[in-house]
């Protein structure tokens, strides 16, 4: 019965791998066929047409689409009673940082510094 259960496994397994690899196979056709789609003849002018409808650079975490670095926020006590009373109002961090326009780990550090979390349990 095991032994049974085991070939069946093993099939399986190798059933899974032949389809990965024809995925991969038909994904690879897939991208080459890319540039011809919209029109371009070769990769390197796609490529090229494809960074100048992102500003001709790369899109990055942490800065703005003018290029530039965010600015830190500033925590003045008006953005820590908009917090408190999210919070006693039930929001979410996420909500709460979205509402306010800080990061969820300021909201963290403003509900630490009024006393509104809880401690860890040791």
């Amino acid at each position: 019965m095991i032994k049974n259960k085991i070939k069946e496994l093993e099939a399986a397994r190798a059933k899974i791998t032949k389809l990965e690899q024809e995925v991969a196979s038909e994904r690879t056709k897939e991208l080459k066929a890319l540039p011809a789609q919209f029109g371009y003849d070769n990769v390197a002018d796609f490529i090229k047409a494809v960074k100048a409808a992102n500003g001709g650079k790369a899109a990055r975490k942490g800065f703005t689409k003018s290029g530039g670095r965010r600015k830190r926020a500033v925590i003045t006590t008006e953005t820590k009673n908009k917090v408190k009373s999210l919070t006693t109002a039930g929001k979410t961090g996420a909500a709460i940082a979205k509402a306010v326009g800080i990061s969820i780990p300021s909201v963290q550090n403003i509900k630490k510094e009024l006393g509104l979390t809880k401690a860890r349990k040791k």
